[in-house]
């Protein structure tokens, strides 16, 4: 790690790090660029780009800009989104499981989106708003259940809360989708894939806007975050605010989860891997955002990308759900041979 120093500001700056950023962000870029040519209509990528910029022929840039590009740009932006967000709770958690996936966030999301698929029968709006609602609610219950007074929230009261709130709503989930009737049914389920399928710019949007306030918010936390994992004490002891700062993290973070789950449905893994993925590359203690962040959205969009290219057309969740299924056997099988939990 070098210190960069302008007058009385410094900057820390790791090498590593930043070339582990650049190389994922050029993966990603790459996979949204075959993304958008993959198709019935295959399109090369200079094609792609030169469309992109306003350079192709009529029907390239119809197809590039109107059909295509708002998939892979909602992929990337929910990866991102979703990278971030799991490395905010596992940092907050002190746990590689303390991922929102898990810990009951993603599953109120979606059990927002279910109550006004089937319930209400709300359009596409109705339905982006109560995925945020339900996320929000959750994370607020679960808050509210892990806060003692006076010692605050602990990290792992906070997930264990979080198991049981995901466990009680994926049963509200089940029960919902049998009693709906077979087109409400067939839609609920196929939204619980996590799919980027028929995307367009009305998701897009809303989700760059989020991010635009989330990202920055979740950056300026990074340092007090890392504090935070030497434990409440020491954090405290170095000046860090901790139950403040945990408390801004987990709305930034939950914030981001929803967003990307309004836009893409509720994508299982990404937010579980990226994190590890992200501190394996850097080699880094602690929590990596921006790593983690980067590597969602690569996840992601190599995820959508396979999707694109299976024999039978898959949702990208079902494509992240079986990978991350392997990673996480295979991270149960790591910490329990480190004698860890």
């Amino acid at each position: 790690m070098r210190v960069l120093r302008a007058g009385g500001v410094s900057l820390r700056w790791e090498p590593r790090a930043a070339a582990v950023c650049g190389v994922l962000a050029i993966v990603a870029a790459s996979a949204a660029v075959l993304v958008v040519g993959s198709g019935e209509f295959p399109i090369s990528p200079p094609d792609v780009v030169r469309a992109v910029a306003g350079q192709g022929d009529r029907a390239t840039e119809f197809i590039v800009q109107t059909l295509r590009l708002p998939r892979a740009v909602t992929g990337l932006l929910a990866g991102l989104a979703l990278g971030l967000s799991g490395a905010i709770f596992q940092g907050i958690s002190r746990n590689p499981l303390g991922s929102p996936d898990l810990i009951g966030f993603t599953t109120g999301s979606a059990s927002g989106a279910l109550l006004q698929i089937l319930v209400f029968g709300g359009g596409a709006v109705a339905i982006t708003c109560s995925s945020v609602a339900g996320a929000v609610l959750t994370a607020l219950a679960v808050y509210l259940v892990a806060y003692r007074r006076g010692g605050g929230v602990h990290g792992v009261r906070l997930v264990l809360i979080g198991v049981a709130a995901a466990a009680m709503l994926e049963a509200l989930n089940s029960y919902l989708i049998t009693r709906a009737e077979l087109r409400e049914g067939y839609e609920a389920a196929f939204w619980l894939t996590g799919s980027l399928s028929g995307r367009d710019w009305d998701q897009a949007v809303p989700l760059a806007i989020a991010l635009a306030v989330l990202v920055p918010a979740a950056l300026l936390l990074a340092r007090p975050l890392g504090m935070g994992e030497l434990g409440d004490d020491a954090a405290q002891a170095l000046g860090v605010p901790v139950q403040r700062t945990r408390a801004l993290l987990t709305v930034a973070g939950v914030g981001l989860v929803a967003a990307a789950t309004a836009a893409a449905g509720p994508v299982p893994f990404v937010a579980l891997a990226a994190p590890q993925v992200a501190r394996r590359l850097t080699r880094r203690p602690g929590a990596q955002l921006l790593p983690a962040a980067l590597t969602g959205a690569a996840l992601l969009a190599c995820g959508d990308l396979i999707s694109l290219h299976l024999p039978v057309a898959v949702p990208v969740g079902v494509v992240t759900g079986v990978l991350g299924g392997v990673y996480l056997a295979w991270l149960l099988s790591t910490t329990g041979r480190k004698g860890t939990t």
